[in-house]
């Protein structure tokens, strides 16, 4: 088959509300299939965005993580309800002919191919939806919603309980599908990091680094990036999230780069520390290298039955171990130990979000993608260090989703060479 044909082929095969096919319908119905299993005493409800809702000017429409999970849906103002044993019904607004114009045709319950444009049997039109959530709860008096999110004020008076841990539970263990999906937006990352690597240099301002990212993960096909990239050169690197890249690099300073693509939803999370000129200091080496041993030591501890942790006390915890290496390897100008510039958690869950559902306390468990992140923060000379890699928890240990991206100072150096 030429171009033209494989096009036309993936063009047809692209439900119009689903990411891109990059999931197939099947899997979605299993998601919701284990969530009946975790609920079942009541009525699940769930609120798709709205259009218009946040930033959807700037940013475009992004469905809401949980709705996206059990349905793969991803146009505005839909309600998915569930009841056992194997309701489950998907109620879509009605067609706007003169929104439509501003964002494009969307898919109403009254279109003949409802059903198998979302892969619902059951597609109803939204104006049924009190009606249909009566008549179930005739039978379940309970109604399991995200109680957090404003939408749960259009089921009072009803009582109402926290859909989130049911459905955070699933969403930590990661499908084979959805790991592939992961490792394509790191591998999108990781060619963004060393796009920005060729271009850094002293007098250039951040967010020209900013736009060689952003570029580099467009053009390679993601829908957007999964947060604001943050392009922290000196002092700017101690704000751990620093978003406005306005600076200008100078000469000598570190620059510390926090990005990710999101890819058919999905996201990814990197961090590098390079020289702005090129080369390390020795002392910018010498913590660059703490830093670096320190993280190896947090992924040679990930496995199964390992925490993530908060603080220095949680035992067997990935914190704990960052902080004691930290603490007892190296000192700052006065001689102290430096556990005390590791400011912020060293792993969190990834996802359909970049920081994903998950407890720091909750033991991990074989497919779970977590991040590995320690950092030290020097505000008086000037060091701001963070390395972070995305991996992949397996039945054993671990797997580093991206261990293709030098991190070592010696190949950083050389990655940046002119």
């Amino acid at each position: 088959m030429n171009r033209v044909g494989v096009a036309l082929l993936a063009a047809v095969c692209v439900a119009p509300g689903l990411a891109g096919s990059a999931i197939p319908q099947e899997e979605y119905r299993l998601h919701r299939a284990e969530l009946r299993k975790a609920v079942t005493d009541g009525v699940v409800v769930l609120f798709g965005r709205t259009e218009g809702k946040g930033d959807d000017a700037l940013t475009g429409f992004r469905q809401e993580p949980n709705f996206f999970y059990l349905t793969g849906w991803e146009e505005p103002g839909a309600i998915l309800v569930m009841a056992p044993p194997a309701t489950e019904i998907l109620f879509l607004p009605p067609h706007n002919p003169k929104g439509e114009r501003y964002t494009g045709r969307k898919t109403s319950a009254e279109d003949a191919d409802a059903g198998a444009v979302t892969g619902f049997e059951h597609v109803l039109p939204v104006s049924g939806f009190e009606a249909q959530l009566t008549k179930l709860l005739e039978s379940y008096s309970k109604v399991y919603t995200l109680t957090r999110e404003a939408d749960a004020s259009r089921l009072k008076p009803r009582e109402l309980f926290d859909l989130q841990p049911a459905l955070t539970r699933l969403r930590m263990k990661k499908s084979p599908r959805e790991i592939e999906l992961i490792q394509r937006a790191a591998n999108i990352t990781m060619e963004a990091h060393r796009a920005a690597w060729k271009r850094v240099a002293a007098g250039l301002f951040e967010y020209q680094i900013a736009a060689t990212i952003t570029a580099a993960i467009l053009e390679r096909g993601c829908e957007r990036t999964a947060y604001s990239p943050a392009v922290a050169s000196g002092a700017n690197g101690t704000v751990l999230h620093y978003w406005k890249n306005s600076r200008r690099m100078e000469k000598g300073e570190l620059l510390l780069m926090d990005m990710g693509a999101e890819c058919s939803a999905y996201a990814a999370d990197i961090t590098r520390t390079v020289p702005v000129s090129g080369k390390f200091t020795a002392r910018q080496r010498e913590i660059y290298d703490l830093v670096l041993r320190a993280q190896k030591a947090i992924i040679a501890a990930i496995k199964p039955g390992v925490t993530q942790g908060a603080e220095n006390t949680a035992p067997n915890s990935l914190y704990k171990i960052a902080y004691e290496y930290l603490n007892s390897h190296g000192k700052d100008r006065q001689g102290n130990p430096l556990g005390k510039y590791l400011t912020h958690g060293v792993s969190h869950h990834l996802g359909l979000r970049v920081h994903d559902p998950g407890s720091a306390r909750e033991p991990l468990a074989a497919g779970m993608v977590v991040t590995a992140e320690p950092g030290l923060y020097v505000p008086e000379e000037g060091i701001s260090i963070r390395i972070e890699d995305m991996v992949l928890v397996t039945q054993n240990g671990a797997r580093v989703l991206t261990a293709a991206l030098p991190k070592e100072a010696g190949e950083i150096e050389k990655a940046m060479a002119k």
